[in-house]
């Protein structure tokens, strides 16, 4: 199988390559970070100039036809350069739901600006209760004439305190647990009865708390089949999942880029640190640990758009158990090969091991979906 980029893709890497390298050193990044929303608009602004914002949506929508290799690239650059903008939030999960389910009056009329840079979006779908769960969802979605009456509260919506609109899950019908009878619905941000609390995340970036008491939304805001929208949920998860692979191999080889650059200058005993064969043996250990991850992150980039959705899930929850593993390997290694340095705040590999650790519970952490996979028979059917 070939793994080599096309022409096209290499020249999308190294323009992002180019991007981050200019406009996102350490000390931008904390700048960018007291920015409103906690990111660069004005970076934002260029990633829509570049076609970065509309890179998965069709020409006629202001997009290129990416596909999840083109995600994938972008995600990695983010990753190496511990990127704040909301590509996951916007993009990945609230346009690819408007791409995969939305109706073609919405797609034709949120994704050009999406594309833009304009349009902000949201997924909020996660509940308190619901853990890992994408099925439990306890939010109300009452009939009310032609449309609907929604009630309930979401739990750390990413970017939520900065999305125009979300995209609000919501449950007509069924028991709280159940795969049936899920909805889609496109909230305005500022529709009476939303309440948005903001708040900054462990890792940088930023999250928020939504509630939703009697936010009425016409049958139009529907996203896909009303009362059959797990499937769709359970896609643009696998796909967020493959994108946050991809963002942690880019994390992983940035900290241990970091790490080999120390050693390499960091004296003790007179002689650079790196000349000592049990950190050499480390760093190599570290390698390892990212090609391993890389190599599962590339499948999971593969199997995003793969309709078998056994097949899938299997093996976007291996992907997952890797990146979950590997991102805590080379960040504690980053860690204690920096020494008391790597603790700070001043130190960018600490922040590295921030976003891996966020990266491993976002949409189920090792553990979980290493169950997944075991109770699925494993990645390779029997």
């Amino acid at each position: 199988m070939d793994f080599a980029l096309t022409e096209e893709q290499k020249l999308l890497q190294h323009s992002l390559e180019r991007l981050f390298a200019d406009r996102y050193a350490f000390e931008e990044r904390k700048r960018y970070a007291q920015e409103p929303g906690g990111f660069s608009h004005a970076l934002w602004k260029q990633y829509a100039e570049l076609g970065l914002l509309g890179l998965p949506f069709d020409e006629q929508y202001g997009g290129s036809g990416g596909g999840p290799v083109e995600t994938m690239i972008v995600m990695e650059q983010i990753g190496r350069a511990l990127a704040l903008e909301p590509y996951l939030a916007t993009v990945v999960l609230g346009g690819g739901l408007l791409r995969l389910g939305g109706s073609e009056k919405t797609r034709a009329e949120l994704m050009p600006l999406i594309a833009g840079g304009e349009l902000m979006l949201a997924f909020a779908h996660a509940e308190r209760q619901a853990r890992y769960d994408l099925a439990d969802v306890a939010t109300t979605a009452r009939r009310d004439g032609t449309g609907y009456v929604l009630n309930g509260a979401k739990s750390l919506v990413l970017n939520g305190d900065s999305a125009q609109k979300f995209v609000v899950s919501a449950r007509l019908s069924a028991g709280q647990r159940d795969r049936n009878g899920l909805a889609l619905f496109l909230v305005d941000a500022k529709a009476p009865g939303v309440s948005v609390r903001g708040y900054g995340t462990v890792d940088g970036l930023r999250g928020a708390e939504v509630t939703l008491a009697g936010v009425r939304a016409d049958a139009a805001a529907v996203i896909g089949e009303p009362g059959a929208a797990y499937p769709l949920i359970e896609l643009i998860a696998d796909q967020a999942m493959a994108a946050l692979a991809a963002e942690a191999v880019g994390a992983m080889v940035a900290a241990h880029e970091s790490t080999v650059d120390y050693m390499k200058t960091r004296k003790q005993f007179g002689v650079t640190i790196g000349s000592f064969q049990a950190l050499q043996h480390r760093a190599a250990e570290m390698l390892v640990a990212v090609e391993q991850a890389r190599s599962m992150a590339m499948l999971a980039t593969m199997m995003a758009a793969e309709d078998n959705v056994r097949e899938r899930r299997q093996s976007i929850s291996a992907a997952k158990v890797q990146i979950g593993q590997s991102g805590r390997f080379v960040g504690q290694e980053s860690i204690q090969i920096h020494g008391g340095i790597g603790m700070t705040m001043e130190a960018k590999v600490g922040h590295y091991f921030k976003r891996l650790t966020i990266i491993d519970k976002l949409f189920g952490d090792a553990d979980y979906h290493l169950g997944l996979v075991a109770a699925g028979g494993g990645l390779v059917a029997a």
